[in-house]
C-alpha cells in the first residue's frame, strides 16, 4: 500500500475527511475508491458513498477478500446511517467471517457491532445483548471501545437501566475523548442528554408532572398501580399486565386510573373506549361486557367495580393508582419517536422496526406530513423521512422493548 493510501487511510480514523480527500480525491484505483468512500459516508453523502464503495469492491481482484469484505462492512455502516434496515445480514455475516478468518479482529468487531446496533433499533434486545457479550472491548482502539459502551448504554435505557446507562455512557465519553473524534464525541453527547430530559408524564389524583428516565425506573419497581400508557401495559408490586394487544381495555384501564380514587361516570367511558357521542342500550351492554373482560384480566392486580353512576378502580395491595403517559400524545407517536433520532428513514425501515405493514406506516406519515410533524425528500424507493426532534423530552419509552419483569 502506498504512502498516500496510508495516510488518508490514517486521516478517516480520526474523523478528518477532507484531509484523506486531499491525498485521494483524483485516483480511481481500488483502495482510492474505497477511502474516497469511507469520506463521502464522513461527509453525508451517503448515495455517493455507497456508489464509491461497491466500485471498490467491484475492483479488488479474487485474491483480495479481506478488502471486499471491508467495503462490505462499510456498506452496511451506510445502510445503517440511512436506516436502510432492510440490508442483507448474510453478506455482513459472511464479510465479518473472511475478516475473522484472515486475522482482522479490529473490522471483524465492527461488523459485529452494527449488527448489534441494527437489532437495537427494531428491538430485539435479548438477540442484541447475547451477541455484544460475545465481545471484550477492552483490546480495541478508543473509537470501537466507544460504540461498545454506546451499544451497552442503548440496551440498558431501552430496559429502564439507568445506572447502568450512565456507567456505560462515562466509560464512552472517555474513549471517545481518547479517539478524538468529533462526531463520535457528539453522538455521546446525544445519546447522555437522553436521561436529562423528560421522558413520561406522571398523572395522579388529578395532576401532573414529567418524568425523567430514572424517576420512571423508580416508579415502576415501587409499590404503585401503574397504568403505563407508553408501553400499554399495567404495572402492580412486581406483575405486569399487557393490554398492548386490546386498546379497549387499555383505554378504559387508565380512564379508571386517572380518576383513582373516585369512579367514572359511564358516558365518560363510553366516550373513552367506543367514541361514542351518544349511548344506548347496546352501548351500555358493550360497556358491561368489556368491564368484565378488564376485570378478568386485572383480577390479580385489581379489582373493577360497579357504583351508582359508573365504575371504580380498587387495588389489592398498592396504596395509590398512577398513570403514566408520553410527555407528548400524538396518535402516531411510536413513528415519531424513530424519526424524533434526527436520520432520515424510508417507509419500509420503519415497517420493519414497528413489526407494522408498509401500507399501514405510510399512511401515518401522510398524516404526519399533513400535520407539518414530518417531511419527505427524494422519490420512489429513494425516499426517506425524517423530523426535528420534539424539544425537551426524549423519546425512549416509545420505542419497542421488552418491559422489565417480561
Amino acid at each position: 500500500m502506498d504512502s498516500l493510501i496510508t495516510a488518508a487511510a490514517r486521516a478517516l480514523s480520526v474523523g478528518d475527511p477532507f484531509g484523506a480527500l486531499n491525498r485521494v480525491a483524483l485516483r480511481d484505483d481500488a483502495p482510492a475508491l474505497a477511502l474516497r468512500g469511507i469520506a463521502m459516508a464522513q461527509l453525508g453523502d451517503l448515495v455517493r458513498a455507497k456508489a464509491l464503495l461497491r466500485r471498490a469492491a467491484r475492483a479488488f481482484g479474487p485474491k483480495e477478500a479481506v478488502a471486499r469484505a471491508r467495503c462490505i462492512v462499510a456498506e452496511a455502516e451506510i445502510a445503517l446511517a440511512a436506516r436502510d434496515l432492510g440490508w442483507p445480514a448474510e453478506a455482513l455475516g459472511a464479510a465479518r467471517a473472511t475478516l475473522e478468518e484472515h486475522g482482522d479482529r479490529v473490522n471483524a468487531a465492527h461488523a459485529r457491532y452494527l449488527e448489534v446496533r441494527r437489532l437495537l433499533l427494531i428491538g430485539h434486545l435479548d438477540e442484541a445483548e447475547r451477541m455484544l457479550a460475545a465481545l471484550d472491548p477492552a483490546p480495541f482502539p478508543p473509537a470501537l471501545r466507544a460504540a461498545h459502551e454506546l451499544v451497552v448504554a442503548g440496551i440498558a435505557m431501552r430496559r429502564l437501566q439507568t445506572k447502568t446507562a450512565r456507567a456505560a455512557l462515562a466509560r464512552a465519553e472517555h474513549a471517545a475523548h481518547h479517539a478524538g473524534i468529533p462526531a463520535l464525541t457528539a453522538e455521546v453527547e446525544s445519546a447522555s442528554r437522553v436521561l436529562h430530559t423528560p421522558a413520561a408524564r406522571l398523572i395522579a389524583c388529578g395532576e401532573e408532572r414529567l418524568l425523567l428516565l430514572d424517576e420512571v425506573e423508580t416508579l415502576l419497581a415501587s409499590k404503585a398501580f401503574v397504568v403505563d400508557a407508553c408501553r400499554l401495559v399495567v404495572h402492580g408490586e412486581g406483575d405486569v399486565v399487557s393490554l398492548a394487544r386490546r386498546p379497549v381495555l387499555f383505554a378504559l384501564a387508565r380512564a379508571l386510573g386517572e380518576a383513582w380514587p373516585g369512579d367514572v361516570a359511564r358516558g365518560v367511558l363510553l366516550a373513552r373506549a367506543f367514541g361514542a357521542k351518544f349511548a344506548d342500550d347496546s352501548h351500555r351492554a358493550r360497556l358491561r361486557v368489556e368491564m368484565g373482560r378488564l376485570r378478568t384480566a386485572l383480577r390479580a392486580l385489581a379489582g373493577v367495580s360497579a357504583t351508582k353512576r359508573g365504575f371504580v378502580l380498587a387495588p389489592h395491595r398498592a396504596g395509590e393508582v398512577i398513570v403514566l403517559a408520553r410527555p407528548v400524545e400524538d396518535e402516531h407517536a411510536t413513528v415519531l419517536a424513530f424519526l424524533a433520532d434526527g436520520e432520515s428513514w424510508s417507509s419500509s425501515a420503519l415497517a420493519l422496526a414497528l413489526a407494522a405493514s408498509q401500507r399501514t406506516v405510510q399512511r401515518a406519515l401522510d398524516s404526519l406530513a399533513a400535520a407539518g410533524k414530518v417531511q419527505s425528500f427524494g422519490r420512489g424507493r429513494a425516499r426517506r423521512w425524517m423530523t426535528s426532534p420534539v424539544p425537551g423530552f426524549t423519546t425512549t419509552l416509545l420505542l419497542p422493548a421488552p418491559l422489565p419483569g417480561d
